[in-house]
């Protein structure tokens, strides 16, 4: 199979829209830490904090991980591109497999990264069912057990 340089160029968009997917993902990472960290500071120290800065701070190594294979990605896209203009198939061939590779750990790594944030967000609802049962969820909930 002769790869082109149109081959190579598919890989362009579609990496620079999920790289600017996971930046968008840690900026609101980010903007959540800094509501946690003044949540904390405030002697709000319950266990479920904990459990969520614990999480935390696993999405943000998952994510610091899914950049950096997206990062990898292109630069061997462009690697890929370099060979092909200078007609090495081989090498143009092997960049062209590791961008592919990269990006497909990278999309893995945000499956994961994407596992982790509902499992967060499973622990928040179940603070919100446990300390207020006349709540809104509480409701819903009683309402639930009633139909069984």
């Amino acid at each position: 199979m002769k790869i082109t340089f149109n081959t190579a160029a598919l890989l362009f968009p579609a990496i620079s829209l999920i790289m600017l997917a996971y930046t968008n993902r840690f900026l609101a990472l980010a903007a959540l830490v800094r509501s946690l960290h003044a949540k904390y500071l405030e002697h709000n120290k319950s266990g479920v904090l904990h459990g969520q800065i614990r999480n935390l701070r696993y999405r943000l190594k998952l994510i610091r991980h899914m950049q950096a294979m997206g990062v990898l990605s292109f630069v061997t896209c462009i690697l890929c591109m370099y060979c092909i203009y200078v007609e090495h198939d081989f090498l143009t061939e092997l960049t062209f497999a590791l961008s592919l590779l990269f990006f497909a750990v990278s999309l893995i790594i945000s499956l994961l990264e994407i596992q982790v944030s509902n499992k967060a967000l499973e622990l928040e609802l179940s603070d919100m069912e446990q300390s207020d049962e006349s709540s809104l969820v509480g409701y819903i909930k009683k309402k639930l057990d009633k139909r069984k």
